[in-house]
């Protein structure tokens, strides 16, 4: 609404601006006085009530049974009744799976102020029981785990032993879908049905080139029949030593492919309750060979303007509108190189929105102003908060539990950080993405806060309370290139220079007792002699309290791991702005330093 009212006050100046340059220099002063004009409204943005999405996988009920159906399900340590031995790990225990568990979860999610659900419904292959392409278990008799055995590989399971235990657990979890299977249950088409009883919007969304199992193309019971085809598959998406394999997806050039996905998409929208869609072009970015022509791209936006009618016609039937839209990477030209022409798509009305967002540690500099210029008033921008903080290592304070990557669903001063920098940047939202994988039953202390989800998408409820934003940072698993935007860190420093970070926040008001910490995390051998650091332009402050520890906890992660020492450094809250904020960094010592992160803390003052 805020941007449609930007627009209306565009309108308005450039009217009167036109009226004046074109009236009589002397009007009559007895002209009569022209007819007052009825106030018109502003147009009504269709996405108004969708502000607060929640993204969920296919499996996103079927993770944590012990929690939506514990009366039924126990996490349990048990005999392997194959090998006659106790398990190492705790397992879900129990059953059979029933659809009182989506209702739950859906239960909660409305609890928790959750507006709009985007249900996933496949990966290579339909997870639910389509009636028009290939589903999951399509084949599986319940006990066959050789029906699993192909797909250990895609999940860098080779050992004997370690292969054979993946596909004890693997058994147990895809049982949980046969269970509903065997009642009769659609989890898809349970799932609106929950929503519509609690009064959630129900929207799905349908990933365009999913590579879970591109590392066994003719084993995986995730693929489709038409992805083994070698010549309905990319050749040239990959280059230096990236991994080929997460590379070979569907060749949208292929009137195939165009035809089996169109007809996927075509069932959820006609066939299931639903009122939006959202086509995932982060699970992959993969479409057209890299290089598209102008042909390719044409026909491409072609194909997606029926996917446009295809809504359009769904809601003419209902009476209700239907929002199209796409999850996408933020380097919009890399998108137009594979042939997802997001600019004319958005300017010309084809998507009602876009959701621009990371692989799956959060962006926390993404342009979202820039996509603005270039997208034009008429198509709606979400902001993604992913469950990846950035691939900082973490630890318990002992050192007994360390992960390469914080779960910021539990964490909910990360998650108002992450939120309040999009807002503050003007996107109309959040969608909230992979945040049930901070759920971690094997994880001591990690467990994902849907508390913190409720009006986490209005900046001024936000504005006051305690957040802990951070950088992104590089890492292999956290930045597929090119698609993923270049990390600020880690970065060298040289002898007495300096390096500017740029970050997205919001501003806090004077009177809540907050005040700024800045934690320039470097590597532990480093042995800067003077690090001083400024906020938007103030005099650099020199004085620092080294620590290890975090600046708010992520469950039972409190600490940096051995490799890494923070320096913290506070600051009035004042200095805060909406939009982009400045940090610099300097480096007044003789010897060359690595900021491995950035975190920033607004935080109750300890004095």
């Amino acid at each position: 609404m805020e941007s449609e009212n930007k627009q209306n006050r565009r309108f308005f100046l450039r009217s009167g601006l036109l009226s004046a340059a074109t009236a009589p220099v002397l009007p009559s002063l007895f002209a009569p006085a022209p007819a007052k004009q009825p106030a018109i409204p502003p147009k009504k943005n269709a996405l108004d009530q969708h502000r607060n999405l929640f993204n969920g996988d296919t499996c996103v009920y079927f993770y944590n049974p012990e929690r939506w159906q514990p009366e039924d399900y126990t996490m349990k340590t048990v005999v392997n009744p194959r090998t006659g031995k106790m398990g190492t790990k705790p397992v879900a225990i129990g059953g059979p799976f029933q659809a009182k568990a989506i209702h739950r979860y859906v239960d909660l999610l409305a609890d928790n102020g959750i507006d709009t659900f985007v249900i996933n419904a496949n990966a290579n292959r339909a997870w639910y029981p389509s009636k028009k392409i290939p589903s999951i278990l399509d084949g599986y008799k319940r006990g066959d785990r050789e029906f699993f055995r192909g797909h250990a590989i895609c999940q860098g399971i080779t050992e004997p032993e370690a292969v054979e235990e993946f596909l004890d657990n693997f058994e147990r979890f895809m049982n949980r879908y046969q269970d509903l299977l065997d009642a009769g249950v659609d989890w898809l088409a349970e799932t609106a049905k929950a929503c519509r009883r609690r009064k959630i919007s129900p929207w799905v969304s349908i990933r365009m080139n999913d590579m879970h199992g591109s590392r066994n193309v003719d084993g995986s019971f995730f693929n489709l029949p038409l992805f083994k085809k070698d010549e309905m598959r990319l050749k040239h998406a990959s280059y230096g030593l990236q991994n080929a394999q997460d590379r070979i997806g569907f060749n949208y050039e292929k009137p195939e492919v165009r035809a089996l996905m169109f007809e996927q998409i075509r069932e959820v929208v006609e066939d299931y309750d639903y009122e939006g869609l959202e086509l995932d072009w982060w699970r992959q970015p993969l479409c057209c060979e890299p290089g598209a022509s102008d042909q390719t791209i044409a026909m491409m936006n072609d194909w997606f303007r029926q996917i446009r009618e295809l809504t359009q016609r769904r809601a003419k039937k209902t009476g209700k509108p239907y929002p199209f839209g796409m999850r996408i990477p933020g380097a919009l030209d890399s998108l137009k190189a594979i042939g997802i022409d997001v600019v004319t798509l958005t300017q010309e009305g084809t998507l009602d929105f876009i959701i621009p967002a990371g692989f799956w540690a959060t962006t926390w500099d993404m342009p979202h102003d820039e996509f603005r210029k270039r997208l034009g008033e008429r198509v709606t921008i979400y902001g993604s908060v992913d469950d990846g903080a950035n691939s900082l290592p973490t630890q318990n304070e002992s050192g007994s539990v360390e992960q390469r990557m914080r779960y910021i669903g539990a964490n909910p001063e990360v998650e108002r950080a992450n939120a309040a920098g999009k807002l503050a940047m003007g996107v109309h939202g959040i969608e909230w993405f992979n945040f049930f994988c901070s759920d971690q039953p094997l994880i001591p202390g990690l467990k994902a806060d849907y508390t913190a989800l409720r009006d986490i998408h209005k900046l001024d409820f936000l504005r006051g309370k305690p957040k802990h934003y951070c950088f992104s940072t590089a890492g292999a698993f956290f930045n597929p290139t090119p698609f993923e935007l270049p990390a600020q860190l880690p970065a060298s420093i040289g002898p007495f220079a300096q390096r500017p970070f740029q970050l997205a926040m919001c501003a806090e008001p004077a009177d809540k007792n907050l005040e700024l910490v800045v934690q320039v995390v470097l590597k532990a051998e480093d042995k800067p002699g003077f690090l001083p650091v400024s906020v938007n332009g103030c005099w650099p402050n020199l004085k620092n309290e080294k620590s290890q520890k975090l600046l708010t906890s992520c469950g039972s992660l409190t600490h940096l791991t051995k490799e890494h020492l923070g320096y913290n450094y506070r600051f009035p809250v004042s200095l805060l702005t909406d939009g982009w904020n400045k940090i610099v960094v300097e480096n007044q010592s003789k010897e060359t330093i690595t900021v491995a992160a950035i975190e920033i803390g607004v935080l109750a003052k300890t004095v």
